[in-house]
């Protein structure tokens, strides 16, 4: 029987493809949660996550792969231990995230922050399988440099990360350009230093998720060998990771359902107890999640809500929680599909996905005004960002293509 190379089920264009609908549920998943009425954050959050990290993550799997708990019974107790707990830390990000906005403001925090996750999540596991043979990543990343695909396809990380800072350098005028009263309410705490630092602790643990997807490799690869469909063996490691994301924002969640008394805002169908207001809310949002509730504020506005009605609309709040946790979900749903079509060069998948995630946030911002009475050069700024990242997703998968014609995998 003719043996067909693996190269020849690889199709980067396709995982650029499929990258880019990730970030465009990320970029969107926000939305249906402005539909939610007379529910606190922790509570539609909260909501939303068991389908994003519990009820998807393993219908999905259960449904599109062989086998599911076998795969999963055979990983060492290691691999599911690293997979589980990168996922884990991946939460972490979000309890610093507000504190970037606070002390850099929203544009300039932001890109700061999805800057550090973009680099570090892309480069920190080549960089680690020099001094950690047992990394699940198949080249290091003086091996990738060494090859013309693999230097095309760092030069598309670099002009991802350059496009990225400029997109934020994007932000940062708009805000420059803000009324002072504005700019002061915007970021009336404003301290470089702290923000930095912040930024970049919560820019590496929002990339712990990047680390996680990594670690459960050889989940995926059991699932290969039970028969499932390349397409499809990201899947079960999703189950695994996501579940470590489950738990930092189900115990985050709680701690604030107790001390909000919002706990009775699952099953009471009448409001006991005030909603915070937007400013006094504490959440838990990663580098990963900004960009599509960032884009949310500008869409159009709620309807009025009658504050003497203290009825709450159980079946509505439970349908837009159900479907914005959804949309977070399938962005991973996608970015698996995708890393399956990049061989050796799947580190650069992360890459791809952070890239998607501010070109479709920043599309909708367009669509929804936010870049209105912004100046020639914010606009121009903007517009060259993402023309960057655009190309940088063309760049990593032409060098992803090489590298497949040279007979990689």
């Amino acid at each position: 029987m003719r043996m067909i190379p693996a190269s020849a089920h690889m199709n980067p264009f396709l995982g650029v493809f499929f990258h880019w609908l990730g970030g465009l549920a990320s970029g969107s998943f926000y939305v249906p949660y402005k539909g939610v009425r007379k529910w606190a954050w922790e509570v539609y959050w909260l909501v939303g996550g068991v389908f994003s990290w519990i009820i998807m993550p393993w219908l999905l799997a259960l449904l599109m792969t062989r086998d599911l708990w076998g795969v999963i019974s055979q990983q060492s107790a290691g691999t599911l231990w690293w997979t589980y707990f990168f996922g884990a830390m991946w939460g972490f990000g979000g309890l610093t995230f507000g504190l970037t906005m606070r002390y850099l403001g929203m544009s300039l925090g932001m890109g700061v922050a999805l800057g550090y996750c973009a680099a570090f999540g892309t480069l920190l596991p080549p960089i680690f399988k020099l001094f950690m043979p047992t990394v699940p990543v198949p080249e290091t990343l003086a091996q990738i440099a060494s090859t013309r695909p693999g230097q095309i396809t760092l030069l598309g990380v670099l002009v991802c990360l350059i496009g990225i800072a400029v997109a934020a350098y994007a932000g940062l005028t708009k805000e420059r350009e803000m009324p002072e009263e504005e700019k002061r309410k915007a970021i009336a705490e404003f301290n470089f230093t702290k923000g930095i630092l912040v930024a970049t602790f919560s820019g590496i643990m929002s990339a712990c998720f990047s680390f996680a997807l990594t670690a459960g490799n050889p989940i995926g690869e059991a699932a290969a060998a039970a028969g499932t469909t390349k397409l499809w063996t990201g899947l079960p490691k999703l189950v695994v990771v996501l579940a470590g994301g489950f738990t930092t924002n189900f115990i985050w969640c709680v701690l604030l359902n107790i001390r909000n008394r919002t706990g009775h805002q699952y099953f009471s169908r009448t409001l006991i107890t005030p909603i915070p207001r937007r400013e006094d809310e504490t959440i838990i949002e990663t580098a990963l999640d900004a960009p599509g509730e960032e884009m949310a504020e500008h869409a159009p506005a709620r309807s009025a809500v009658d504050e003497t009605d203290n009825r709450v609309p159980m079946a509505r709040n439970y349908f837009f929680s159900a479907l914005a946790g959804t949309t977070w979900y399938l962005q991973f749903f996608f970015y698996t599909m995708g890393e399956t079509q990049m061989g050796k060069y799947g580190f650069a998948s992360w890459t791809l996905h952070m890239a998607s995630i501010i070109i479709f946030s920043t599309m909708w911002g367009w669509i929804l005004h936010e870049w209105k009475g912004a100046s020639r050069k914010a606009h121009g700024l903007i517009g060259g960002g993402i023309a960057m990242l655009i190309l940088s997703t063309i760049i990593i998968g032409y060098g992803t293509y090489l590298k497949g014609l040279a007979g990689g995998n």
